[in-house]
Formats: structure tokens, sequence, C-alpha cells
């Protein structure tokens, strides 16, 4: 098992308390944008968190007033010009490695974003399973606007199933940028908060899911990414042993002993 309180990131900064671990990219200046570094440290962040055992849920939160403002223009787009094939592949590859090791990392994974939220920033967004905003939020996938098509990172298969396809492809389309309240409507935020009171939102909701019951939550995230590609009986089947293997947990018998009681249960995990 990997311990993670003491990471020292370079590129990004790394908040850890109580078991709830914060990100913020850490470029205000610019709106945070990614370059190849926090990319690629990103990703393995996120792998190496599968086998964290001090971490029980990740926040990916703002930085002076903007979440993220995607690809740095003169760190990734223009070097992405002068590239060959083979480059541009190895590139496009490990930014949706981040994403895959969002989807797998087995913590829950809560964006709490305020300003700018665009192109890579978005993705970041969506690939988070909860999502908290302000109503000064600018949400937009803005690859079309640079000459790209919007299938970038998963986006074409995951958005769709958050807001709808019309929706969807509507902005994916189009590139614009979805305004808070749209957001909010249309599923993709969870929830609405004013700036100053976002990120102790989002500690709130992080601190009820590192309550637990912690083991089952991966469970929980496991499934509902894996049964994206099952048929119905096929997920039926899936949770059926998914739930029998939480049941053998204490946690399971702690929530048995404390209704009985009339407690509330205190779950630690295992």
């Amino acid at each position: 098992m990997t311990k993670m309180a003491d990471l020292s990131p370079e590129h990004f900064i790394w908040e850890w308390k109580d078991r709830i671990a914060t990100i913020r990219l850490n470029r205000p200046d610019r709106k945070n944008p990614l370059t190849f570094d926090s990319y690629a440290e990103l990703r393995d962040t996120f792998r190496d968190m599968v086998y964290a055992e001090d971490v029980d849920v990740v926040i990916f939160a703002s930085n002076g007033g903007n979440f993220c403002s995607g690809g740095d223009v003169h760190d990734i787009i223009g070097p992405l010009v002068d590239m060959d094939m083979k480059d541009l592949l190895a590139f496009t590859r490990m930014t949706g490695d981040l994403v895959k090791a969002m989807i797998g990392c087995g913590k829950p994974i809560i964006a709490a974003v305020d300003g700018v939220c665009v192109g890579a920033g978005a993705i970041i967004a969506m690939s988070s399973d909860l999502r908290l905003a302000t109503p000064e939020a600018k949400c937009g996938f803005l690859f079309t606007r640079v000459g790209l098509a919007g299938c970038d990172m998963g986006a074409c298969a995951m958005l769709p199933r958050i807001i709808g396809q019309g929706r969807a492809a509507e902005l994916l389309y189009t590139g614009r940028t979805m305004s808070a309240a749209e957001g909010e409507r249309w599923g993709f935020w969870n929830n609405l908060h004013d700036a100053d009171a976002l990120e102790a939102e989002a500690v709130k909701l992080a601190q009820r899911l590192a309550a637990g019951p912690t083991f089952a939550h991966g469970i929980t995230k496991t499934q509902l990414n894996q049964e994206w590609n099952m048929g119905l009986d096929q997920a039926i089947e899936a949770e059926a042993q998914a739930q029998a293997i939480c049941m053998q947990t204490t946690d399971f018998e702690r929530a048995y002993r404390a209704f009985v009681a009339k407690e509330k249960p205190v779950f630690e995990g295992n």
C-alpha cells in the first residue's frame, strides 16, 4: 500500500487532511492551464491513488478564482503544431490516460469549480464523480474552436451519459460555453454554491464520503464505470457479486449492530 499524505508534486498543489486529498493547479495568473508535465504528474498521482491507504476522497479544487483553462497555448498547443503523428498520438494517449486514472483510482473525486473550466479542464470536471460549481463557473469543451474534433479524452462517451446526447452534441460541435445555470439544470453540476462557500461545501461532502463505508464507496465507483459496457442481465449479476463482497465487510456488521442498538454506525473502511 502507498502513503500519500506527504506527497510533494512539482506541478500542482497537494493538500492532505483527515484522509481527504485536495489538488489545485498552480498557475492562477494564467487561469491554471495544463502542461505536458502537469498532465503526466496528475496521471501518475491518480494511478498511485489506487494503492493509497491514507486517502478516501479527492477534491479537485479551483485556485485564484478559476479551475483550469485547458492546455497551455504556449507550452502545449504550440509544440503540438510541430509534432509528427507518432508524437501526437503519444500525447493524446497520455491525456486520455489521465481520465482513465481518475476513473480507476478507486476513490470518489469531487470537482469544486469556480470561474474558467474549459478544454481539458472541462474534461477533468466531467471525469470527476461529483461536481460542485459557483454561479460564475464557465464550462466549455472548446476543441472545435481550435480546429479539433469534440471527441477528446472520452468526451463523446462520457458527456452524453451525464447531460444527454442532444445537449452534449451541441456543446461538442459548437464549443460554446455552458453557463452554470444550464449545467445545474442539465445535471452536469450537482449543486451551485457562492464562491466564498464552494470549498467548504466540497469539504463537507468529502467528509461525509470519508466517514464511510469507504470500501463500499470504492465498489460503487467501480460498478458505476464498469456497467457502462454491460447489458442489464450482466449488470444485475455484477451488482449481486459486488454486494455479496460488501456483505463480508465488518462495516456491514457494524451498521447492523448500530441499527439494533439505535445508534449511528461508525465505519472503519474494512
